[in-house]
């Protein structure tokens, strides 16, 4: 077949190949992007599978990140339809007694009502967001710009000196039970740290889990929790309109197949029809590390460590999630849970360590933690007027054989939690529909077992370990090759930060000083590789 050729192909349009193809089009490249779905989004899509009118989003929902991320910001998605929303309360954690720590949108409310579970908390509470505020820029570019971000630690540092660098470098470590402890006497300010640490999947006693912790409360109390008004598809949409009006094209239910190799260096790929597309600058793949390189390069052009370190690559916890379609609003026990996006449940502080523990030993948990969401109490387009779409997921140990009897098995523990905070909830049920582990991966293959952050969170497998011991950048052993999913630093969560990484490293690799890039790149690959 005749090849086409163009600038740059993307492999995958989720929500950082769309990010690394806004990137593209916006320095002038001709861009493909290929998509082996038959709509854009990856996981970030809406449809409606419980009940008609009700519109579930299937795989992530809430976006602090994607508020907080300078990268999503600068898109300017807003000229292309995005519109975000928010419930009239962030966040709460709801416990069985009938109490819940409730993060508000305003942080000296948040204060007032952990200041109900020990006196000077609310005032720990107001400090711990006030750092936050001196800190906030030149974090966040830290986070979200590849390794070493020299530049963005330089900002910081000056900001907070020394000793305050200090105290960063020992939060970037800290356990979030430990985080929690020290700052606040009451269970209120521990449960929203802890809860909000426990969307990534290392446990609440192990190093690395207080800086998760610490960034989503911090971004809650800054930017919200926000939806997509419609759906999360409303995201993709936005990013793809952006692609198309800037001059780029992409292509949906075309599977790549595999990358062209040629002396070293990736040329273009081949899609399961047998098209060829050349690319005169990169491959950018939106794609997890292991099939990008087993499946679509092909070990025999990669270093045998290269080849030992995919063994050892790590993927996160399986995610098990429910969707409902309810009559009415839920029926919480706790008052402060009624106006929350998302609501924590299911345990209380002790009880995130017994459901590590059992993820860590292959047990399903027999009370769940569950986040759940309320989605038409964020977004009143999302079902008819006086019920709501909500959902809820929960993390479940490798090696499950999801039967029938499991499904069934965990669906009833996951009712039960919710029954215990909502008593009724059971009876306003109208629909559901269930999303094991193995449905995840079917509808995404990203999603490889159900894992949804691309790789563990913990730290051994982040910065310059992520996702193989190497360099912490977009580059690959492959010249022209650059990875762009949340295998890649800075990991997980919708804030677009790998994509827009593989996006410049092509840029850079294409400029005047490219050569002398990729002789760099080639020399430290070949020496990290070497010497290991």
């Amino acid at each position: 077949m005749i090849a086409r050729t163009v600038d740059a192909v993307v492999i995958g349009a989720g929500p950082n190949g769309l990010v690394a193809a806004n990137a593209l089009v916006d320095a002038g490249w001709d861009v493909l992007v290929l998509e082996a779905q038959d709509s854009v989004g990856g996981a970030v899509r809406t449809a409606e599978v419980t009940a008609p009118g009700f519109r579930t989003d299937l795989f992530s929902a809430f976006y602090p990140l994607a508020a907080g991320s300078p990268l999503i910001r600068g898109l300017h998605l807003e000229d292309h339809g995005l519109r975000w929303v928010k419930a009239p309360d962030v966040l709460a954690h709801a416990l069985d007694d009938g109490r819940a720590a409730v993060l508000r949108h305003g942080a000296q409310d948040t204060a007032a009502g952990l200041e109900e579970f020990a006196p000077g908390d609310g005032d720990a509470w107001l400090r711990m967001v006030e750092s936050w505020r001196t800190i906030r820029d030149p974090l966040l570019d830290a986070l979200f710009t590849p390794f070493p971000p020299v530049v963005s630690v330089a900002r910081l540092l000056r900001r907070v000196g020394v000793a305050g660098g200090i105290d960063l470098a020992r939060l970037a470590v800290l356990p979030v039970r430990r985080l929690g402890s020290e700052h606040f006497r009451g269970e209120g300010g521990r449960l929203l740290l802890t809860g909000n640490a426990m969307h990534s999947d290392v446990p609440p006693d192990a190093a690395g889990s207080g800086v998760f912790g610490y960034l989503l409360a911090m971004l809650g109390q800054d930017v919200g929790f926000p939806v997509p008004e419609g759906g999360a598809g409303a995201l993709a949409d936005a990013l793809a309109a952006r692609v198309v009006a800037g001059g780029g094209h992409i292509e949906t239910g075309e599977r790549v197949a595999s990358i062209d190799v040629s002396g070293g260096r990736a040329v273009g790929v081949r899609t399961q029809d047998g098209s060829v597309v050349r690319a005169r600058h990169a491959v950018v793949a939106d794609v997890t590390a292991p099939a990008l390189y087993r499946d679509l390069v092909g070990l025999q052009h990669l270093p045998p460590r290269m080849r030992r370190d995919l063994d050892r690559f790590q993927w996160d916890h399986p995610t098990f999630k429910v969707n409902w379609a309810v009559d009415r609003p839920i029926p919480w026990t706790a008052p402060g849970a009624h106006g929350a996006g998302t609501v924590h449940l299911g345990v209380d502080s002790d009880g995130f360590v017994d459901m590590a523990a059992d993820l860590s030993t292959g047990r399903i948990p027999e009370r769940p933690f569950l986040l759940f969401g309320q989605m038409t109490t964020s977004d009143p387009t999302r079902s008819p007027a006086g019920t709501e779409s909500a959902w809820a997921y929960t993390h479940v140990p490798h090696g499950v054989r999801w039967t029938p009897d499991e499904v069934a098995a965990e669906v009833e523990r996951v009712e039960a939690a919710v029954e215990r905070v909502a008593p009724g909830f059971r009876d306003a049920v109208l629909a559901r529909h269930v999303q094991s582990p193995a449905d995840l991966e079917a509808a995404n293959e990203n999603l490889v077992g159900g894992a949804v952050n691309g790789g563990t969170s913990a730290v051994h497998q982040q910065l310059f370990f992520r996702p193989t011991p190497g360099l912490g950048r977009p580059e690959t052993p492959v010249d022209g090759l650059f990875l762009a999913s949340a295998s890649a630093h800075p990991g997980g969560g919708v804030h677009g930060a790998p994509g827009w990484n593989a996006a410049r490293a092509a840029l850079g690799a294409a400029s005047r000083t490219g050569k002398v890039r990729r002789l760099l790149t080639r020399t430290v690959w070949a020496r990290v590789l070497h010497e290991r």
